[in-house]
């Protein structure tokens, strides 16, 4: 079943803030080679992916039929130890090719003061339910 295409427009929040702690960074880096003490640039997926999630979740779409088709994140400022970092996603495009959607997202992630702290932009490729 396709995706509907009101859903251009839409938000949808993460479902908690995140406090930057050393020990996250840590982590991440860790899981994705990242050498050195610095936050890796493409930390804020942690954020952008529970937007997402939510987003799925509203609208039931499966995790599994989701291919990650592009991601890019575009830096206001350096993400800092600290930082408290909430997310939302706004569904920025939606079109259907071969049978499959391919959605257009952009999560903001803002800061505890609501600035903005960086923007990632994803590509989501959805293929349907097959009969």
């Amino acid at each position: 079943m396709p995706v509907d295409p009101s859903l251009v427009g839409r938000e949808f929040p993460a479902p908690a803030p995140l406090t930057v702690t050393r020990e996250r960074i840590g982590a991440f880096a860790s899981a994705v080679g990242h050498p050195g003490d610095d936050v890796p640039p493409t930390f804020p997926i942690v954020l952008a992916f529970d937007a997402m999630m939510a987003f799925l979740d509203a609208e039931q779409i499966d995790l599994h039929r989701i291919v990650h088709g592009e991601q890019r994140f575009a830096y206001e400022r350096p993400i800092t130890v600290g930082d408290e970092l909430t997310a939302r996603l706004t569904v920025t495009g939606l079109r259907q090719i071969g049978g499959a959607d391919i959605i257009g997202t952009a999560s903001e992630i803002t800061d505890a003061t609501g600035a903005v702290v960086c923007t990632g932009k994803a590509t989501l490729v959805h293929s349907g339910a097959t009969s």
